[in-house]
């Protein structure tokens, strides 16, 4: 099977590393790729948010499975323009992809499938914010209701930091939604959906502020870890059953089935679970712990998934034990970063690239914000977490920065899951 990965992400070079160890994967290419997914896939430069030229890349590379990584190809129409050349694609079409791409038509059709989520309110005009606002209490939620890249949410105690984050969204020519705060630790459920069958992965939890004890800004991701060892043994099917399945029928009703990857960001809250939001493809940071644990062949499950044969598939095997991802990012981050800097030890193991570029002169240096995500596993969370901040003390990139708490907490069992009353 040939297979074409789009993105350059640490994203990316999991979903590669794991398909390079499927026997039945005889040709990978990344596009356009990092310094990393070089070692591993042929590179190949394409604007990712085109749909015609992803398609001939797809089909002049003789593709048998084309696998979207990031979400704005896939609101863009990628996964419609691959499919249409009669090569498979592991990604919803553009129609389903508004589930991430509108959280206004997620919430709706959360609604109709009865799917518990926190109450909102869209403001597209400033002259409505006031108001709005005013029929909401503190903590403050307001989102960009489109794509964001992890970066377009506020959640704060004070009024005016949310009514400046509303302002300056709607100033853009962005609608704002408005949230109720969800409180409760939060889960990210990973599912496969070919349409019909829903094949839930491991739960993971990841880190969106970019300092510890989650203060600063929200980021794309700081961290992540898997599996939750204080969330029940039954957290995934209970989720598929109550949240994803009903979704995936919804949407199958529409008459836009979703095809792909389907995340759901959830708060598990006294009351149940309730989702924050839904993505149309894996997630970065937590891509990158989960599949360090996978041990069934990727490749199959990604082309069963894209060919409506899920169910024919064995349930996903995973390695005993858990993996911790730490994001290290360039000096700036989340704002804009400082790039062109040399990184040392970028090639080590359990180091996945994400703004890497290699240099004319072989040396790796820093192209983004998010740089690398070091990745370490262990027989539990607390040997994980030593693995992997033993492979950060081999890297080395001036000015950066990362957190030191990734799955502290869980890991100490200060974590569990509020019970009613």
């Amino acid at each position: 099977m040939r297979v074409l990965v789009l993105g350059s992400g640490a994203r990316e070079h999991a979903i590669l590393l794991a398909l390079a160890q499927d026997p039945a994967v005889t040709a990978l290419a990344c596009a356009p790729g990092n310094a990393g997914t070089a070692a591993i896939a042929e590179q190949r430069g394409v604007d990712v948010v085109d749909p015609v030229a992803v398609a001939a890349l797809a089909r002049d590379w003789a593709a048998d499975l084309v696998v979207v990584g990031a979400e704005a190809p896939l609101v863009a129409g990628v996964a419609d323009a691959v499919r249409a050349e009669g090569i498979a694609c592991f990604g919803p079409s553009a129609q389903a992809a508004r589930i991430e791409g509108s959280k206004a038509f997620a919430k709706d059709v959360m609604a109709a499938a009865g799917v518990a989520t926190a109450g909102c309110e869209v403001v597209d005009n400033p002259a409505h914010l006031d108001a709005a606002l005013d029929r909401f209490t503190a903590p403050y939620v307001v989102k960009d209701d489109g794509l964001a890249a992890g970066k377009g949410v506020v959640v704060t105690t004070d009024r005016d930091t949310a009514r400046a984050h509303a302002m300056t969204l709607l100033d853009g020519g962005h609608p704002v939604l408005l949230e109720e705060f969800l409180d409760g630790p939060e889960a990210s459920l990973f599912c496969f959906v070919d349409g019909a069958t829903v094949v839930p992965l491991l739960p993971a939890q990841d880190f969106k502020r970019v300092g510890d004890d989650d203060s600063g800004p929200n980021t794309g991701g700081m961290g992540a870890y898997a599996p939750l060892p204080w969330a029940p043994p039954d957290l995934a099917a209970d989720l598929v059953a109550a949240v994803v399945a009903p979704v995936a029928r919804e949407m199958a009703g529409r008459g836009t089935p979703f095809q792909g990857l389907l995340y759901a960001g959830l708060a598990l809250t006294a009351a149940g679970p309730s989702v924050i939001e839904f993505n149309c493809r894996f997630g970065d940071p937590e891509t990158q712990a989960v599949l360090a644990l996978l041990r069934s062949p990727l490749a199959r499950l990604l082309h069963a998934t894209a060919t409506g044969t899920l169910a024919d598939e064995p349930a996903p095997e995973w390695a005993s034990g858990a993996a911790v991802t730490v994001v290290v990012a360039a000096e700036g981050y989340p704002g804009t970063p400082r790039v062109g800097d040399p990184i040392g030890g970028a090639d080590a193991d359990g180091v996945l690239h994400a703004g890497t570029r290699r240099r004319d002169d072989g040396a790796v240096v820093s192209a983004g914000g998010r740089v690398l995500s070091v990745v370490g596993t262990g027989p539990d969370l607390a040997a994980a977490r030593e693995d992997a901040y033993r492979r950060l003390d081999g890297v080395h990139l001036a000015g950066s920065h990362h957190r030191t708490d990734i799955a502290l907490r869980a890991a100490r069992g200060e974590i569990a899951v509020p019970t009613p009353g």
